[in-house]
């Protein structure tokens, strides 16, 4: 399969930040997308809300003007960010008084959330999901595999 050269380094960033440890979901420069964005945090006033959609005025302009940062509009980078809190338990928008996880670096959480990004990441490039493991185990059943 050929993956795009964007997917490639998103997907790279984030797996070095996961097993270094620089991955947290409540800061702008080690979430999804400040890994993603070489741990920048400009991408946090293209939105007013953390974990929302909706584009503020300055990134409708970059939106508008074809801008793309890593190779992702900004419209593809709030939705990175919002599948990620929302995979690693947040409510949304996140807000000081939200639902919001006990422990946001716990490692099974974190990875569920890499694992919806991954996931988002294959759909914005029309490839299917490289995390997705299920046709390894796809088989017919036999008579003979059939236990009572």
């Amino acid at each position: 399969m050929n993956i795009p050269k964007r997917l490639d380094q998103a997907i790279s960033k984030l797996y070095q930040a996961f097993h270094n440890s620089t991955l947290h979901p409540e800061c702008c420069q080690q979430c999804a997308v400040g890994n993603i964005l070489d741990r920048k945090d400009f991408w946090k006033h293209l939105s007013d809300d953390h974990g929302s959609l909706k584009l503020n005025y300055l990134g409708q302009v970059h939106e508008s003007l074809g801008r793309r940062f890593n190779g992702y509009k900004p419209s593809e980078l709030l939705l990175i960010e919002k599948t990620f809190l929302e995979a690693c338990g947040y409510q949304l928008p996140f807000h000081h008084n939200h639902k919001r996880p006990e422990n946001p670096t716990d490692k099974n959480r974190l990875f569920d959330g890499l694992s919806a990004v991954i996931e988002v990441l294959c759909q914005l490039d029309t490839l299917p999901n490289v995390m997705d493991c299920s046709k390894l185990f796809q088989y017919e059943k036999t008579c003979e595999q059939i236990y009572v």
